[in-house]
């Protein structure tokens, strides 16, 4: 009996070895939590952006962000992530193209600071580049299995080949005054993409479908942007012209 539990146990031992693993990414960061402000100052705040606008974009994720095609820039309670992996040239020129925007660029991480605290200091870079709205979004991204209740931190690939893995990532946004964190509206939106473990068997297929999920939730995120955009413009372009 003892001879074949140790038997048993080195085979286990080898099969956990074989097995390659996935790192999953870094969670988004919660935008209302990076607001610096309490709810009588929010109140009491104006927008002041000039129309037609510079749109400043930004990328938040949480402190310490990683992902096999990205990391964050920045420590404190959210980092920014500076290079793009699943944004698309096209997704720029669609902001620009909308009505009421004079132009959209990215934020430059020479002018951030190391300690990210809250907006403000993403409002501070943007000012720098005459921009008058940053244009805020993050990306959460959850992987799934049936046999866990939680999500997965890591993913061994190939353990259980008959299992079914789910990803799901929510991509948030918001539109903030760089002058005065005035917040003009807010959008969202969500991809997911379910399949058989097996399926998902490399890092590099695993990590194209988490790219494709994030690709798919922030294009959905930016339709709704185009259209609380919409109504920001007809809204504000009349009232802010000339401040």
């Amino acid at each position: 009996m003892r001879r074949l539990l140790l038997a048993g146990g080195v085979l286990l031992l080898a099969f956990a070895s074989g097995c390659a693993h996935y790192q999953t990414p870094g969670a988004g960061v919660s935008i209302p939590a990076i607001t610096d402000a309490d709810v009588a100052d929010v109140m009491s705040r104006k927008p002041a952006a000039q129309f037609p606008a510079h749109i400043v974009i930004a990328r938040v994720q949480a402190s310490g962000y990683e992902s096999h095609t990205g990391s964050g820039y920045g420590a404190g309670l959210f980092s920014v992530l500076t290079t793009r992996d699943m944004e698309i040239e096209d997704d720029f020129t669609m902001l620009a193209s909308l009505p009421g925007v004079a132009g959209v660029g990215p934020l430059n991480r020479l002018l951030l600071s190391p300690d990210l605290q809250s907006t403000h200091e993403l409002r501070q870079a943007a000012a720098q580049l005459r921009g008058d709205i940053v244009l805020l979004y993050t990306l959460d991204t959850k992987f799934h299995s049936q046999s866990q209740s939680v999500p997965l931190k890591v993913v061994t690939l190939g353990a259980f080949a008959s299992e079914k893995l789910r990803i799901v990532t929510t991509c948030a946004a918001a539109l903030i005054d760089v002058r005065t964190g005035f917040i003009y509206g807010v959008a969202e939106g969500t991809a997911t993409d379910t399949r058989r473990s097996s399926s998902w068997n490399t890092e590099e297929a695993l990590d194209a479908a988490r790219l494709k999920t994030e690709r798919d939730a922030f294009s959905a995120a930016l339709k709704e942007v185009a259209k609380t955009w919409s109504a920001v413009n007809a809204e504000y372009s009349r009232t802010t012209v000339g401040l």
